[in-house]
């Protein structure tokens, strides 16, 4: 659901995760009211507003938690893809020369930049990878090794060129880990009823002013729903509106091009 709600544009996920569980929410006190009088709902008040803060700091701290945990992941993906291009450039300068095997280790690392950016980025937008990039990850390597074997390269270098090639494959398996969601499952039940508890909470007061009581709980309601939002919006760091681009790939890539 996470994944289907990431990929609509900002505008419907918003409708749908913010307005109108708020509306629907806002009428809570109305039909509560229809079926208990505004005389007992008063006698909670005192009892239930003790409560009801206990109640609202647990679910804020756990909604909080939940978003921190969230963008901090979505960083780390971000982080992962720089790192990413950092050592496929890195790299590229490493393998330099004319060597027949240095050429074909640079064409290698410009394939793998290309079939990442046209495969594996509308793939991990699905929550899936692309078996085209792995093989071109299997053919750089293959390369690199055959470059290796030339021994036209000292020791430091070839450690050098093999290191980044760990980061880069590390980082692309950071990218594709992040790509299926960021909250486990248990997490979202956890959010999703600890937010219905929490506004069904404000239903119970009791309020001569009925308009000021619906009012609050739509307050309360968007606030909550908006926190959600924010998770869903970057739950899956490679989906919908706001995604992680593949620029930091590209931009190198375009360098490879013009050397």
């Amino acid at each position: 659901m996470s994944l289907f709600l990431a990929g609509l544009p900002l505008w419907v996920s918003g409708f749908l995760i913010v307005i109108l569980p708020t509306a629907v929410a806002m009428g809570g006190p109305l039909l509560v009211r229809r079926w208990v009088a505004l005389e007992r709902l008063t006698l909670n008040n005192e009892v239930a507003g003790f409560k009801f803060a206990v109640v609202g700091v647990i679910y804020a701290v756990l909604l909080a938690f939940a978003i921190i945990i969230a963008w901090q992941r979505f960083d780390d993906a971000e982080t992962a893809v720089v790192r990413e291009a950092g050592a496929a450039a890195t790299l590229y300068r490493l393998a330099a020369g004319p060597e027949p095997e240095a050429v074909e280790t640079r064409r290698a690392i410009g394939r793998y930049l290309r079939l990442s950016i046209e495969k594996e980025w509308p793939r991990m937008a699905a929550e899936s990878e692309s078996r085209e990039v792995t093989q071109a990850l299997d053919a750089l390597y293959a390369a690199a090794v055959r470059f290796a074997q030339t021994g036209s390269r000292q020791t430091a270098v070839l450690l050098a060129i093999f290191g980044q090639l760990d980061t880069m494959t590390q980082s692309r398996r950071h990218e594709l880990e992040l790509s299926f969601g960021i909250v486990p499952v248990m997490l979202w039940v956890i959010l999703l009823f600890g937010a219905v508890l929490t506004i069904a909470f404000t239903f119970f007061f009791g309020n001569a002013n009925l308009r000021a009581q619906i009012l609050m709980t739509g307050i309360l309601a968007a606030i909550v729903f908006m926190g959600l939002f924010v998770i869903v919006s970057v739950d899956h760091p490679f989906t919908g509106p706001v995604h992680i681009h593949s620029d930091p790939l590209q931009a190198v890539l375009d360098d490879l091009d013009r050397g």
